[in-house]
């Protein structure tokens, strides 16, 4: 019998899952928010996520739901569980995924590393966390932001009046300290319901304007000790949330040398894009085995460095297409993936891969195909 998972979203992270399923035999079925969306050659049904009796009806016939986003409220998720649907990511984990307040409280409680972090309601509450923390401070939305949206760095309270003068009563904004880091880091884990679970590579990224740019596996100068810390990081999150299929979380490594747990997310992300092309088993395949509770595949490198570099923005649509045979001849070892999604700026419309055994020419290759799909 033929598995059968059903995706929420129609965005690029469901489109890249399709070709791992269709060569593992699973039929691959996503429920897309609209028509024409990255992951519309496998949209078996268009419609609101956030409606039960939408989720309820596009989740009848599969053995499994899970998600291209965090975003599906808890009462839909709550409302598939008590209509005896398996969901991978289950909603007590992703209730952390959605909102950041829990999950920092969480991880307090499972001692994990992370920067000093309040919960503000008022610019009292904020210019006391501000004049603790050497005067700056991050401010972030609790729900709902990504890729640098509802995050603000401020220095006084009047840095985020419009975001405190637009809570609701008892809202709460996250207010966390501005970390000295030295670069950002990435820890990826994969784990099977039964509990069984894997880790890849720790990876160093490259965000600009908050917004992840690079990739490169593994972390350069990260073997040994920082190496196990990360990977020590990523199990303890995935067993203490009780997360199923992939999880990424994103760490600061500080100028003293600590690790400190930035963002979470569960589903497969970003900073594990290089693994279509640089790991035995990539973060997509992975996440259909871990959600079916399929045996979990090796993450061992294909070559000694992988670089993932997205392409933002960029020409229109159709021109990707026409600037791709100038950019595979130019760049014949780099794999051009594109999600089929009309370009605006700063917008992920594609990425490039390249694996090899030197880590400068891997990282000029990747650049320079990159730069073909640049305006």
């Amino acid at each position: 019998m033929t598995l059968q998972v059903g995706i929420v979203g129609g965005g690029q992270l469901a489109r890249m899952m399709i070709a791992p399923a269709v060569e593992l035999g699973i039929d691959v079925r996503v429920l897309a928010e609209q028509p024409g969306m990255s992951a519309g050659l496998a949209a078996t049904a268009v419609g609101d996520y956030r409606d039960l009796e939408t989720v309820l009806a596009f989740a009848r016939d599969v053995d499994v739901i899970t998600f291209d986003h965090e975003h599906v409220p808890q009462d839909v998720l709550q409302g598939l569980v008590a209509a005896g649907v398996a969901v991978h990511p289950g909603p007590e984990a992703l209730f952390f995924a959605q909102d950041k307040l829990r999950m920092r409280a969480r991880l307090d409680e499972l001692g994990m590393p992370q920067p000093a972090w309040a919960a503000v309601s008022d610019a009292a509450g904020l210019d006391a966390f501000l004049e603790a923390h050497g005067g700056r401070a991050v401010v972030k939305t609790p729900r709902g932001g990504y890729d640098g949206k509802g995050v603000r760095v401020v220095s006084a309270a009047a840095d985020a009046a419009d975001w405190l003068g637009a809570l609701a009563e008892d809202g709460e904004l996250l207010v966390e300290e501005l970390v000295d880091f030295t670069r950002e880091l990435a820890q990826q884990v994969a784990r099977r319901p039964s509990g069984d679970s894997v880790i890849y590579p720790v990876v160093e990224t490259v965000q600009r304007d908050g917004v992840c740019a690079e990739a490169i596996a593994p972390a350069p100068h990260a073997a040994g000790r920082l190496a196990d810390i990360a990977a020590d990081i990523g199990e303890a999150i995935a067993v203490g949330l009780g997360v199923t299929g992939m999880l990424a979380v994103e760490l600061f490594e500080t100028t003293d040398g600590r690790l400190l747990v930035n963002e979470l997310a569960m589903r497969p992300h970003n900073s594990g894009h290089w693994t279509q092309d640089g790991s035995i088993t990539s973060q997509f395949e992975q996440h259909l085995r871990a959600v079916l509770d399929l045996p979990l595949g090796d993450t061992a490198l294909r070559a000694p460095w992988s670089v993932m570099v997205n392409i933002l923005g960029g020409p229109a649509t159709d021109a990707l297409a026409d600037r791709l045979p100038a950019a595979l001849d130019a760049h014949p070892a780099a794999k051009v993936h594109t999600y089929g999604k009309d370009p605006r700026p700063g917008r992920k419309v594609g990425h490039v891969n390249v694996a090899g055994a030197d880590l400068d020419e891997v990282c000029y290759e990747a650049r320079a195909a990159a730069a073909f799909f640049a305006d």
